[in-house]
């Protein structure tokens, strides 16, 4: 998190840049409870920019991790925010609900009671170390593209057979990922590992963390996100694989991390994967926070 003394410019700066109209293109909402001449009570929310394999002819509706309702504010306050921040993003054109938050916050059972379930979780780990690569990964190149894009295509199947309503995906997708992978090799700021030797059977992409992932007061710089992983090692769903290579990719990435000073990082992981949880959690992840999509 930024330093105390810096936190409330970071929300000022932010607010007013989402209020005035100079925040980025996604379409962002801030409602606001009143009580007695005094807020008691903010939902912010947007409808999420969609990755290019996706179909974003109807992108998600999402409520941020910085919702929130004061202790002293009237019975219901919660409820009418809920309420009116969902029509609200209906009314931009959210095809579906999702809600933020952190695994252990207030605001988790309170979703729940409203329709939410757990689809994504962000498991979080701390303090990596710059190690050597392991044996059989390697720096990705433009010639590893078309085994990622095939790699790709496994991952989406197994995406879109653990949550259908969740994934929709691009019927080009992979002319679109082939496209974006062979831009995201050029770019400086993030980091290609692949493991297998001659085949490649995994990748991982160490990259800088979305702002719409952290909320305003933290430093988003210091924070990495894995989103792009997948290996045969976790690939049967259901089966625990203790094979390693998963592993490896992960200590990579970490490895990437930390030659960039970055010492925290989140893994996107859907939550009814139970291989890639296992694989995340025996390698030291836990769940800080996830995404809960309305039924």
């Amino acid at each position: 998190m930024a330093p105390r003394g810096e936190r409330p410019a970071r929300v000022e700066t932010a607010v007013g840049a989402a209020l005035n109209g100079s925040a980025p293109s996604a379409r962002e909402l801030w409602l606001v409870a009143e009580h007695a001449g005094r807020l008691v009570g903010v939902a912010h929310a947007m409808t999420v920019p969609v990755p290019p394999i996706y179909d974003g002819a109807s992108p998600p509706g999402l409520f941020l991790d910085d919702c929130f309702t004061s202790a002293d504010a009237p019975s219901g306050t919660a409820e009418a925010l809920l309420v009116a921040t969902e029509a609200a993003l209906r009314t931009a054109g959210a095809s579906s609900l999702i809600a933020s938050c952190p695994a252990a916050g207030p605001l988790r059972p309170f979703y729940e009671r409203h329709g939410y379930e757990p689809v994504t979780l962000y498991l979080a780990k701390h303090r990596f170390s710059p190690d050597a690569l392991p044996p059989k990964v390697r720096p990705a190149g433009a010639e590893d593209v078309p085994a990622i894009v095939k790699l790709s295509a496994q991952h989406r199947k197994a995406l879109a057979k653990v949550n259908p309503r969740f994934w929709h995906i691009h019927p080009e997708a992979d002319s679109r990922f082939d496209a974006w992978m062979r831009r995201s090799l050029t770019l400086k700021d993030r980091d290609t590992r692949v493991a297998g030797v001659p085949r490649v059977h995994g990748y991982v992409i160490a990259q800088p963390c979305s702002p719409l992932l952290i909320p305003i007061a933290h430093d988003v710089a210091a924070i990495g996100v894995i989103d792009d992983f997948y290996d045969a090692d976790f690939a049967t769903v259901s089966a625990v694989s203790n094979s390693g290579s998963g592993e490896d990719l992960l200590a990579a990435a970490e490895s990437a991390f930390a030659q960039r000073g970055v010492d925290s990082a989140l893994v996107v992981c859907p939550a009814a994967w139970p291989s890639k949880i296992s694989l995340l959690e025996r390698s030291g992840y836990r769940t800080a926070k996830l995404w809960m999509l309305r039924r």
